[in-house]
């Protein structure tokens, strides 16, 4: 989960405040060394760290927390407020040119993931109805160019490339032209990483910066590396100019200290983070709500957008008047299964739910497995037994079993599970009938 062991300790240190009546000065000081300390464990740039304390401690020993019926609550509104400051305030978008082709430049170290970032990048903004092409300058790394054209096909986006043999400003500058002849309105330009920030690498990114003019210039960071991530953030501003950052590996960051301090110590904002390996894990950064997950206030937004993109709404609608009618079969159930999974790792989910919080998810497992056996159970089924389960006698049972790798008793399971979901789903439906008739007939519905 991200930031778990970050949002635990800060929630557990708020926690001890919420049940008191009335805090002093130092109740509050208690807190903010908790506070402080679980930052600089999840490797938050220690000035960082003493300025958001300071700032919290300031604000939360004054009348307008003093004087709160629930000072607690209080404390917990100015901690979201200074963290989603600290993080950026709002969401910082693509800087799109106002004459196309918008020129993105990517850069980083090696390790970090740019050429699957670059691709998932692409698949973003092709979201957003643009026509990215893909251009391979980094001529150094064996394969670099294949795997950009491999992904590239994958997202179903063109790859420009002139081989390894040419310069990278040359084929930066050829690109541009390719990319104006063939309409497209973003070039995303992978350029070559290194293992440590040295003299060629950064002239070679300056001069292909100075040959296409980028309008964007990306950072990518892996979000593992914690404060390093934040030095090296520094030295590709200090040379280059970034005007913002794509954090990877984020679902992997339980500590958190380069979302939180990269703002803060380079004025950049993070713009992109990657939350896992699929091509649309790449999702747009947003400080407010991330501040919200940390304090275990869920993402509530994040979620409708992710519903909104993955859920086919007439589809849904179709299996609204099927509940309805009573006609719900195993062929809905599969469908939904497989909208579900669209959406993304459950524990992701679950993450942005209000009040699952760390403590909440903590020893709470979820097993995508079990999803996938009871996919693999309605799969063995034939369409017939999808439509109509009755018919499902133990023989049938057998063969669904062997023919799905499970067991009986998971088959009976599942059975039993779908039988109750349908008496559950016919008495709402029931119900509501009676309260509209009710209604029509001039009684109140309550």
């Amino acid at each position: 989960m991200v930031f778990e062991s970050l949002s635990e300790k800060i929630q557990n240190a708020l926690g001890k405040l919420t049940g008191k009546g009335k805090l002093s000065e130092k109740d509050v000081d208690a807190a903010m060394r908790e506070v402080r300390l679980a930052l600089l464990e999840a490797d938050v740039n220690f000035k960082v760290v003493r300025t958001f304390t300071k700032n919290v401690k300031e604000r939360a020993i004054g009348n307008e927390v003093m004087q709160s019926l629930t000072p607690g609550q209080q404390v917990i509104k100015i901690v979201n407020e200074e963290l989603t400051k600290l993080m950026g305030e709002r969401e910082a978008k693509i800087n799109f040119a106002p004459s196309p082709p918008t020129v993105i430049l990517m850069c980083r170290l090696q390790g970090a993931g740019k050429t699957t970032t670059a691709s998932k990048l692409a698949f973003n903004l092709k979201k957003q109805n643009k026509r990215p092409l893909l251009v391979a300058c980094d001529i150094y790394r064996p394969a670099a160019i294949k795997q950009l054209e491999v992904v590239g096909e994958k997202v179903d986006v063109p790859v420009f490339s002139m081989g390894s043999k040419n310069n990278p400003i040359d084929i930066a500058k050829a690109a541009l032209e390719h990319g104006k002849r063939h309409g497209n309105d973003v070039v995303i330009i992978d350029t070559a990483g290194r293992l440590h920030i040295d003299e060629e690498l950064m002239e070679e990114i300056e001069g292909i910066n100075q040959a296409v003019t980028a309008d964007e210039v990306l950072l990518v960071l892996d979000a593992m590396t914690g404060q390093d991530a934040v030095n090296v953030a520094q030295s590709f501003d200090d040379r280059l100019g970034i005007s913002g950052v794509v954090l990877t590996k984020l679902d992997g960051d339980a500590r958190g200290g380069a979302a939180l301090s990269i703002r803060a110590v380079t004025d950049k904002p993070i713009k992109f983070v990657g939350v896992g390996e699929k091509f649309d894990q790449l999702e747009a950064f947003h400080p407010d709500r991330m501040a919200s997950r940390i304090l275990g206030m869920g993402d509530v937004l994040s979620l409708i957008e992710k519903a909104q993109e993955s859920i086919d709404a007439e589809k849904a609608m179709e299996l609204e008047k099927r509940i309805r009618s009573a006609q719900f079969t195993f062929d809905d159930f599969l469908d939904q299964l497989e909208q579900m999974k669209n959406l993304g790792p459950l524990d992701q989910l679950l993450g942005m739910l209000p009040g699952m919080n760390s403590k909440a998810l903590k020893g709470l497992k979820v097993d995508e497995k079990d999803l996938a056996r009871i996919e693999a159970i309605i799969k063995s089924m034939t369409k017939k037994e999808r439509q109509n389960p009755e018919i499902i006698n133990s023989s049938r049972r057998k063969r669904i079993a062997a023919g799905s790798g499970t067991s009986v008793p998971e088959v009976n399971k599942i059975l039993r599970q779908f039988r109750e979901t349908k008496k559950m789903m016919k008495r709402f439906s029931d119900m509501e009938k009676t309260m509209k008739r009710k209604g029509r007939m001039g009684f109140p519905f309550f």
